[in-house]
């Protein structure tokens, strides 16, 4: 299975945000465990070097989980400083090194250009590895959003299914490369037999 981790960057129940990202658990494939971070709001101010128990559960379901995606209105031309705050916590734990991470956008064109400017800026000092190939952009309304807290459209349905194909791909494990020698592994047992006849050769002095 492969374990992502969803983080809005709202702390509001109805958000279109939020709803984008149940969304995309609802739809996981078979082989995906998606899971949606409800800690937000009960996260302490960044402050370096101290331990806190919401910080710890954070730092482990973002630990464990083998990619994250981000949804995240923008606010005052940036991210809103919840999301911020917590992406301080995560990068000072390095829990985003080497992550692979994406986002979805579900805001009108022009709408989130600070905020996903802003993100890719923190996930790049984190050194957190960005999917591009599963980066969404699908503008939708705040009337999308159903009274079950779901997003109904197909086409977002599709796009999520998608994105976390996408993960998938990325963390799956590399085939070993075959040594080149291999490649003429008939010939490798001469090699010894060679090495043997040379040494002979030298003893006898011929």
């Amino acid at each position: 299975m492969t374990r992502i981790l969803l983080i809005s960057g709202s702390t509001r129940e109805a958000s279109l945000h939020t709803a984008a990202l149940r969304t995309a658990a609802m739809v996981a494939p078979g082989t995906v465990t998606a899971g949606l971070y409800d800690g937000l709001r009960g996260l302490p101010a960044y402050a370096p070097g101290e331990q806190h128990d919401a910080v710890t559960l954070l730092r482990h379901v973002a630990g464990t989980a083998q990619g994250i995606v981000f949804s995240t209105p923008e606010i005052a031309g940036s991210l809103p400083g919840s999301l911020k705050n917590l992406l301080d916590w995560l990068v000072e734990g390095a829990e985003l090194w080497d992550k692979p991470v994406a986002w979805v956008s579900v805001a009108n064109p022009g709408d989130d250009h600070g905020a996903l400017s802003t993100l890719e800026t923190v996930l790049g000092h984190g050194n957190a590895r960005v999917l591009r190939s599963a980066i969404i952009r699908l503008p939708m309304g705040k009337e999308a959003v159903g009274a079950d807290g779901l997003i109904a459209d197909p086409r977002l349905h599709q796009a999520m299914r998608d994105m976390l194909h996408a993960f998938e791909r990325a963390v799956a494990p590399k085939p070993e490369e075959t040594p080149s020698w291999q490649v003429q592994s008939s010939l490798y047992p001469m090699v010894p037999q060679l090495q043997a006849g040379a040494a002979r050769h030298r003893r006898s002095g011929s």
